[in-house]
């Protein structure tokens, strides 16, 4: 009996038309069979959110000549992977890539990405899972020159697996004109979002708001994706679903509850 190719389920949070997702299908067909759920629109941001308060569709389409089949899906990232698993796919995918993001998924961006979530969400069904982000916000960002590291780091995790529940998050640096670095195995910043919020007034008198603010890193360490991809590298941090702050646990049992 033939052995099956490795099955590559791919999603992102861009819409399934987005360069970035486009590009990670053309690797993905180069490790095995393809099966693309991916949302019908853009649902950046929207972290690990389900729909639970209406239908899903999921619809086969075509939108180029590759060998792999895609389903557009009127959900969430999150929504396209619990369907694919569930619904669309004959068998358990082999391997989860999300992305390629147009934009920074590192430090506490993980929180807040589609992107990640569906890779999230793999590795919580016991799939080995990437999220792939790039570092370049255009349209006409150049994704390519980062393909070589995407195969050969998906072609490992394929050999090695992950653990349940761990799962990769992958940043690129902007491309610059010259190759990229490698890849370093770097924690997650200690960074955030200082929020601002633009105020307006529409045409029947009513405020309005844009989410506007600042990314400002607090961690001078040399051993972060921040440093990584300031400094050229591709950034490469482990994931754990289990959100758990351990080294709490005692300090709360003293305070006798």
């Amino acid at each position: 009996m033939a052995t099956k190719k490795p099955l590559i389920l791919v999603s992102n949070d861009d819409g399934i038309t987005a360069p970035g997702l486009r590009n990670l299908i053309k690797v993905a067909n180069q490790l095995g069979e393809v099966v693309v759920v991916a949302p019908d629109g853009p649902q950046s941001g929207k972290g690990h959110a389900i729909t639970i308060d209406g239908i899903l569709r999921c619809d086969e389409i075509t939108i180029d000549d590759g060998p792999q089949k895609e389903y557009s899906c009127s959900g969430t990232p999150v929504d396209c992977v619990k369907l694919a698993v569930n619904v669309v796919l004959d068998r358990k995918p082999d391997l989860v890539i999300s992305g390629i993001n147009h934009g920074s998924n590192s430090s506490i961006n993980v929180i807040y990405s589609g992107t990640m979530s569906a890779a999230v969400e793999g590795s919580l069904e016991g799939i080995p899972a990437i999220g792939f982000s790039l570092c370049d916000y255009s349209w006409e960002a150049n994704f390519e020159k980062a393909n070589t590291a995407i195969l050969e780091l998906c072609k490992r995790v394929l050999k090695e697996g992950l653990p349940k529940g761990v799962c990769l998050n992958v940043n690129i640096p902007k491309y610059n004109g010259n190759p990229y670095k490698g890849m370093k195995v770097c924690r997650q910043a200690r960074a955030n979002w200082e929020e601002e919020f633009d105020s307006r007034r529409d045409p029947r008198h009513r405020n309005y708001y844009w989410l506007t603010g600042k990314f400002v890193n607090y961690d001078h360490g040399e051993d972060t994706d921040e440093w990584a991809l300031d400094n050229y590298y591709i950034s490469v941090v482990p994931v754990n679903s289990d959100v758990t702050a351990h080294a709490m646990i005692q300090t709360l049992n003293e305070w006798d509850l």
